[in-house]
């Protein structure tokens, strides 16, 4: 009951530091990141400890169908491209980068162990920067690429996780049958998605009576997750698919009332839930901080700032190079290509500041394994929690008390 009681006292917090950020004019992110940690270190709370699997069940399928179901469909095809290198190619990019800069900054550390840490950092997130950006007047563009890299990223992530820790515990790693496996995850995923979404049409039969539908369409994205977990496919790509399907079949089959109600209950999950992660993910800092001897903090906290720099660096010459690729595509006439799709310099910035690391990173790291498959304890598992949650804060704090500014200085200036 102890636990209980602090979870409610911490919501009660969330909503009012909430209230006072938006008096201030300051992201309610920061706040209660900050907030998060003080409560962290108060001597007679007990320890809220964070289960990964209640992360990825409580909120990644409220987050990602909520996302899934306000992108436009049409706006989605056009930044596909962008989207996907993101989503994709990037969080590849950003593990191979990571694994490099640690293996050669952090002692002790070997290459399986360095892509695990790779792939915990590997994945953005979109909620932060949204949540930080909102009301900032960002064009729809930089926003549907951004919610739309979301809605993949993290099943990249995982996947590029899985087979890090397979090969950290000894198991030999294959690329051809990491990338099928990649593909059937994917494909499955979609599948999975694509015939939950096909049962929401007996709902027009029943359009009516609001009550059960938008009870229904509340569970549907967790027990989407589950049976696409079930089946050992992404959960994620499988929710984002249901989210794209409700979507398409509530503008054609539902009455406006019962989507404005659905709406509204909608926005206030996502709100609790977006302030809960943000407090959860300072509580953690005092935690995994107790695990590293005193000598080895400063060291790890600047091998972690180096790191977040590294991270930064890496997709900003990503997103710049697919700037260039997508001018050189629309001159030569190369695909599909539209004008809608091309990136100046103002998006291209925004984007790339826009990489925070937050509740999914946080959840991977915390669910590394203690064991190795002999039974010997897992190598550097305080050190690569440690580190994957100072670069968590590092991304959230640093970017995200400055990509207000950067956004509102950019907008001052004419589009190029």
């Amino acid at each position: 009951m102890e636990n209980y009681t602090v979870v409610l006292f911490i919501l009660a917090i969330m909503i009012c530091l909430s209230a006072l950020a938006d008096k201030i004019k300051l992201p309610y992110p920061i706040i209660l990141i900050v907030a998060g940690i003080a409560i962290g270190f108060t001597p007679s709370l007990p320890k809220i400890s964070i289960d990964p699997e209640i992360i990825f069940l409580i909120f990644l399928p409220p987050l990602l169908y909520d996302a899934a179901f306000n992108i436009s469909m049409n706006d989605f095809k056009t930044q596909f491209n962008t989207i996907s290198t993101l989503a994709i190619t990037l969080v590849f990019l950003t593990t191979a980068g990571i694994a490099a800069v640690a293996y050669f900054l952090v002692p002790g550390m070997t290459w399986p162990l360095a892509f695990v840490l790779g792939a915990i950092l590997s994945a953005t997130d979109a909620v932060a920067a949204m949540s930080i950006t909102k009301g900032l007047g960002l064009s729809h563009k930089t926003n549907t690429i951004l919610e739309g890299e979301s809605l993949i990223n993290d099943a990249s992530a995982l996947v590029a996780y899985r087979f890090a820790v397979a090969a950290a515990t000894g198991t030999a790693f294959v690329f051809w049958r990491a990338a099928w496996e990649f593909i059937v995850l994917l494909a499955g995923g979609f599948l999975i998605g694509f015939l939950m979404g096909k049962i929401t049409f007996v709902l027009q039969f029943i359009k009516n009576n609001s009550i059960v539908i938008v009870s229904f369409l509340l569970l549907l994205p967790f027990v989407t997750y589950l049976v696409a977990e079930e089946f050992h496919v992404s959960g994620v790509i499988a929710v984002v698919v249901l989210g794209l399907s409700v979507s398409f079949l509530s503008n054609r089959v539902f009455p406006e009332h019962l989507k404005n109600q659905s709406r509204h209950i909608w926005d206030i999950i996502i709100f609790l839930l977006n302030g809960l992660i943000f407090i959860l993910i300072g509580l953690q800092f005092p935690y995994v901080l107790k695990n590293i001897p005193s000598e080895k903090v400063g060291p790890y906290i600047g091998y972690a700032f180096i790191i977040t720099i590294v991270t930064l660096i890496i997709r900003m010459l990503r997103v710049f190079s697919q700037r260039m690729n997508l001018q050189t595509a629309f001159r030569k006439r190369r695909g599909r290509i539209s004008k809608e799709a091309l990136l100046d310099l103002r998006n291209s910035l925004i984007i790339s500041w826009s990489g925070m690391r937050g509740i999914v990173s946080l959840a991977i790291a915390l669910g590394l394994p203690e064991e190795l498959g002999d039974g010997s304890p897992f190598p550097l598992r305080n050190e690569i929690i440690f580190i994957s949650v100072a670069v968590v804060l590092f991304t959230l704090l640093g970017q995200g008390l400055t990509l207000p500014f950067i956004v509102r200085k950019l907008t001052r200036k004419p589009q190029e």
